[in-house]
């Protein structure tokens, strides 16, 4: 029977993540530690809390005392990485925060994990989750592969890839066991809204207008989260130790392209006249550092374990729009603030 730690189960990846571990494995126990800031949100999770197999630990990565008695009270043998602050906008305002929770919170995890596996590390298994923006922009053609070099752009991406270099630097000095996955823009149910998509459909249902950096020209690779949901549970369970796997959407957009596309099944969703939400377009100031194109090639993970995405962005996003669409409730809750007096009050330490 495994233990596994999940950090930031209750953020938007974590929580697919998290779902998907305590149904798909009934006899593993899964244990989510959040420390439920603005994006974590136990309501994520509202149809597994009560399973046998789940448990919640309110904590933050950043205090390496707590991280380091917990894995001692619990004695996880494996760790899946999630937590983390993501939102370069973010990053560019508060930095330190970053740095804080990204490169900081991720060595305590390192620090925990080694100190009480280090005896005997049959059987565990620490597993870092990144990001694909670590390895800077893309011109018009080429992929990032598990060899590009890094060029992170933004103090988000930055600290990101000091994490990526501590979870391999404690590999090669301690020969903790672990593995690394640098995915591409994930999107789909219960994402915080401060990312584009969920911005967009909320600012759209609202009519608000809909900033878009630049001239839209800017290119992502859209992965549907329950895709990577799985692509983690098969690194996590057949993965090599030591190695890196790409995981891609196979899905380029240009922004502009992806926000007409979501104005047009906006419209039909919402019965409007098409073109209406379109309307709504505004061209703002680019974002410093704001890399043109990210695009990830998949090869190694689709030749040496077997994962494809299940689907394309044109299916996704209207799945991804319906969902939204049908829980108003949540959004409305997430973007009202009530849920972090509630956390708060409910969570307090005692």
């Amino acid at each position: 029977m495994k233990k596994i730690l999940i950090t930031g189960g209750a953020g938007f990846i974590g929580s697919h993540v998290v779902r998907l571990f305590v149904n798909k494995y009934p006899k593993y126990q899964i244990y989510n530690l959040d420390a439920l800031t603005y994006a974590g949100n136990l309501f994520n999770l509202k149809d597994v809390e009560n399973s046998p197999n789940y448990h919640f630990i309110k904590a933050d990565i950043v205090d390496g005392e707590k991280m380091m008695q917990l894995f001692g009270q619990y004695e996880f043998d494996s760790v899946i990485h999630l937590a983390a602050e993501s939102h370069v906008d973010r990053s560019i305002t508060n930095p330190m925060e970053f740095i804080m929770t990204n490169i900081v919170g991720t060595v305590n995890l390192l620090n925990a994990a080694n100190h009480h596996w280090k005896s005997d590390f049959e059987g565990k298994r620490f597993y870092h989750i990144s990001t694909d923006e670590v390895y800077g922009s893309l011109g018009a053609t080429g992929f990032f592969t598990e060899s590009t070099s890094y060029d992170p752009h933004s103090p988000y991406s930055a600290s990101k890839a000091s994490s990526d270099h501590l979870v391999r630097a404690y590999h090669d000095t301690y020969r903790l066991p672990m593995v690394i996955s640098n995915c591409s823009n994930n999107y789909g149910p219960n994402q915080f809204p401060e990312k584009l998509i969920p911005l967009f459909i909320n600012n759209i249902r609202n009519n608000k207008p809909l900033p878009v950096y630049g001239k839209g020209e800017n290119i992502r690779d859209w992965l549907y989260v329950v895709d990577h949901a799985r692509a983690i549970d098969v690194i996590f369970h057949k993965g090599s130790d030591g190695q890196t796997y790409n995981i891609g959407g196979h899905n380029e957009w240009t922004n502009i392209d992806l926000i007409k596309l979501m104005c047009k099944v906006m419209d039909e969703k919402l019965i409007r006249a098409e073109g209406t939400s379109e309307k709504l377009i505004s061209y703002v100031k680019d974002r410093a550092g704001h890399d043109l194109r990210y695009a990830i090639d998949s090869t190694k993970l689709q030749r040496e374990l077997g994962w494809i995405p299940s689907l394309q962005f044109e299916e996704g996003i209207r799945l991804t729009i319906d969902w939204y669409l049908n829980n108003q409730v949540w959004l409305d809750e997430v973007t009202s603030g009530n849920y972090l007096k509630y956390y708060e009050k409910q969570y307090e330490e005692r």
